[in-house]
C-alpha cells in the first residue's frame, strides 16, 4: 500500500499550488517512503507516496496511459490483476509490473465498472482527460480496508481534495468526510455511487444457508493464498488468538504448497511471494508475560515459523499514545488501546526488513466473536449485529490495522475480509453462529479447521497434514488485542488518564467538548490530544466511537474483560 493525495479542479493557480501540494503529500510519506511522484494536468494535481511491494523495479506512480490522457494514483493491492489483464479486449501497453496498472487499462475499456471487478484492497483517484470535459473518479475498496478521505472548501465547491489520511486535508478544507467504502465518486455527477451490493449487505435480511464447513475452510484458504502476492519479505502477525493463529497456519501450509509446486503461468493469482520467501516469519507483541506472548510462542513452535517476540513497557506505551492518536486520527478509546501495541510492533517489524504482513482482523465481526455477542436476544439480532459491525469496520479495526502499520511503511493484509470469503461466511444462517455458556464464540470457524470434528469435511490429503493448530489454541477464548497484550495495559491507561484529567475537567466536559462529549477521563484525555493535533472542527466528522451493545445488557466498557462471560472478568 501507499499514500495518495489529489486535488481536482483547483480553484487557484495550480502551478503555484504545486509546492504546497507536495508539502501536503509529504505529510503521509510514512505510508510510502520508497518514492514520490506528482503530475499536474488540467488544473488538477495527482500525487503519490510509494511503498514498493509488487513491481518494485518499475511501479512508480502516478501511472499513465501512452498519451497521458489517463492519470492514476493508487494505494492498494489488486490480487486478480493477472486475470483482469487477460480479460482486456484490446492489447494494452503496460509501462510497469505493478498490479495496480490494470486499473488504468480496464477503466479505459469499461469506465467505472472497473470498481466491481477489482479483487483486493484499494483507494485510488483517476483523472480522465480523453474528452473536452475532464473527469475525476475516485474509489475505495468494498469494506474500507484502506483509508481514504474527501475534502471540500465551502467557498469553492467545484474543487475536490482526496487523501489517504486526514492530516493532508485539515489545513486546506473546511469540510472533511471519510470516503464511503464500496463507492466511487464521479465528478460528472458530483456524487458517490455504490458499486458493492452483495446480497448479505442489508442488516434486516437474515441469512438462511446452513453452514458448509468445507466451503468455509476452502474460501478462507483461497483468501490467504492470493494474499501471498509480494516481491518483498513478508510475515504474519501472531497474537496467539484464534484469528491470527488460523491465518498463520493457513499461510504456512499454502507457502509450502506453492514453493513445492512447479510454477504455472495458468494460475490466476500471483504466487511469487511464497516462491521468493518460503520461510514464514511471525511477530507478536505484549507486556512481559502477556497472555498473547505465551500463546503466540506455542503456535510459532507448532508451525515452525521464524518467530520474533517483542515486548514493551507500560511507560513506553504511554509515551507513544500521542503519536498513535496523530497517526490514527481518532479519539476512540477502543482503537487507541489496541493501536498502541500494534504501532510499537510495526516499528520493530519494519526494522527486520519485512514490509508486508497478514493479519486476522474481521473475524469477530463476521462470526460474532466479541464476548458481548453472548448477550444477543435472538438469532436475528445476532445476525443483524454482525452485518452492522462489518459495515463499520472501516471506522475501527480496519482503520487501526491500516494506520498503525502504515505509520512505519508496513502493509497489513486481512484475509477474513476477502469479498469471496465474505460471500460465504455472511450467508451462513445465524443459528449456526450463536454462542452460549456451553458453546464458545466463533465455533463454526473453529470447527471448520478442527480435524477432530466429524462434519468438517476434510480430505484425506488435509488429514495427512495433521492439525492446523494445537487444540487449546483453536478453542482459546476470545481476547481483545488490547487485553491480550497484558491485562495491566488497559488498567495503566485508565490510571494515567485519571492522573492527568481532574474531576472538575470531566464534570465540565460538555462545555469543553459539546460534540460527542467524552464520558470517562480516558476518553477525555484522548479527545484533548486529538484536538491538539487536529483543532479544526471539520476533523471531528470522520471519528466514530466503538461501543458494545449496551441495550443487550452489556457493559459500555469496550474491553473484553468488562463482559461477565470473560474467564478473568473484572
Amino acid at each position: 500500500m501507499c499514500g495518495i493525495f489529489a486535488v481536482y479542479n483547483y480553484y487557484g493557480d495550480v502551478g503555484e499550488f504545486r509546492q504546497r501540494a507536495l508539502e501536503l503529500s509529504k505529510r503521509i510519506r510514512h505510508r510510502g517512503p520508497d518514492w514520490s511522484g506528482c503530475i499536474v494536468a488540467d488544473n488538477s494535481i495527482i500525487c503519490h507516496e510509494r511503498l514498493a511491494i509488487v513491481g518494485i523495479d518499475t511501479g512508480a506512480q502516478p501511472l499513465t496511459n501512452e498519451d497521458e490522457t489517463l492519470i492514476l494514483t493508487v494505494n492498494g493491492e489488486i490480487y486478480n490483476h493477472k486475470k483482469l489483464e487477460g480479460e482486456l479486449k484490446h492489447p494494452a501497453k503496460f509501462k510497469t509490473h505493478s498490479d495496480c496498472e490494470v486499473i488504468l487499462h480496464t477503466y479505459n475499456e469499461i469506465g467505472t465498472d472497473v470498481c466491481a471487478k477489482l479483487d483486493g484492497m484499494f483507494s485510488w483517484a483517476l483523472l480522465d482527460r480523453r474528452s473536452d470535459k475532464t473527469r475525476f473518479v475516485a474509489a475505495r475498496d468494498p469494506i474500507g480496508i484502506t483509508t481514504l478521505y474527501i475534502g471540500r472548501v465551502s467557498a469553492h465547491p467545484e474543487t475536490v481534495f482526496i487523501s489517504s489520511e486526514l492530516k493532508s486535508l485539515n489545513e486546506e478544507c473546511d469540510q472533511i468526510d471519510e470516503f464511503p467504502p464500496g463507492h466511487y465518486f464521479d465528478s460528472h455527477t458530483n456524487q458517490f455511487h455504490r458499486y458493492f451490493e452483495p446480497d448479505w449487505w442489508a442488516p434486516k435480511r437474515i441469512a438462511t444457508n446452513p453452514v458448509d464447513y468445507r466451503q468455509l475452510r476452502e474460501s478462507l484458504t483461497a483468501a490467504v493464498r492470493k494474499r501471498l502476492m509480494t516481491e518483498v519479505p513478508y510475515g504474519v502477525l501472531l497474537s496467539g488468538g484464534l484469528d491470527s493463529s488460523l491465518i498463520s497456519a493457513i499461510a504456512v501450509r499454502e507457502a509450502h504448497r506453492i514453493s513445492a509446486a512447479a510454477q504455472s503461468d495458468a494460475e490466476d493469482i500471483d504466487t511469487r511471494g511464497a516462491r521468493y520467501y518460503p520461510r514464514m516469519h511471525s511477530f507478536s507483541v505484549g507486556l512481559p508475560g502477556a497472555p498473547d506472548l505465551l500463546a503466540a510462542r506455542k503456535v510459532a513452535k507448532f508451525l515452525k515459523t521464524a518467530h520474533h517476540e517483542f515486548t514493551y513497557t507500560v511507560q513506553e506505551g504511554l509515551d507513544a499514545v500521542a503519536d498513535v492518536i496523530y497517526h490514527l486520527e481518532t479519539y476512540d478509546v477502543t482503537t487507541i488501546r489496541a493501536s498502541t501495541p500494534m504501532y510499537l510492533m510495526s516499528r520493530k517489524i519494519k526494522s527486520t526488513g519485512v514490509k508486508m504482513v497478514l493479519s486476522g482482523e474481521g473475524s469477530d465481526e463476521v462470526f460474532g466473536g466479541y464476548l458481548y455477542f453472548h448477550y444477543a436476544p435472538n438469532a436475528d439480532d445476532f445476525h443483524s449485529e454482525t452485518v452492522s459491525r462489518v459495515h463499520n469496520l472501516h471506522t475501527s479495526d480496519c482503520l487501526r490495522a491500516n494506520k498503525s502499520t502504515m505509520a512505519w511503511g508496513l502493509e497489513a493484509r486481512v484475509p477474513f475480509l476477502d469479498k469471496e470469503f465474505l460471500q460465504v461466511a455472511m450467508n451462513v444462517r445465524p443459528q449456526d453462529k450463536l454462542c452460549s455458556k456451553d458453546l464458545m464464540e466463533k465455533a463454526i470457524i473453529r470447527r471448520a479447521f478442527d480435524v477432530e470434528f466429524a462434519d468438517a469435511g476434510f480430505t484425506d490429503e488435509e488429514l495427512a497434514q495433521g492439525p492446523y493448530l494445537p487444540r487449546d489454541v483453536l478453542w482459546r477464548q476470545k481476547e481483545q488485542f488490547s487485553d491480550g497484550v497484558g491485562y495491566s495495559w488497559i488498567d495503566s491507561l485508565k490510571e494515567w488518564a485519571s492522573r492527568r484529567v481532574s474531576d472538575a475537567s470531566l464534570a465540565a466536559a460538555k462545555e469543553r467538548f459539546p460534540f460527542d462529549t467524552p464520558e470517562t477521563k480516558e476518553a477525555y484525555l484522548y479527545r484533548e490530544i486529538f484536538e491538539q493535533h487536529f483543532p479544526q472542527k471539520a476533523c471531528l466528522a470522520s471519528v466514530v466511537r466503538w461501543v458494545p451493545r449496551t441495550d443487550w445488557g452489556c457493559s459500555a466498557d469496550p474491553s473484553g474483560r468488562a463482559q461477565k462471560i470473560h474467564e478473568k472478568a473484572y
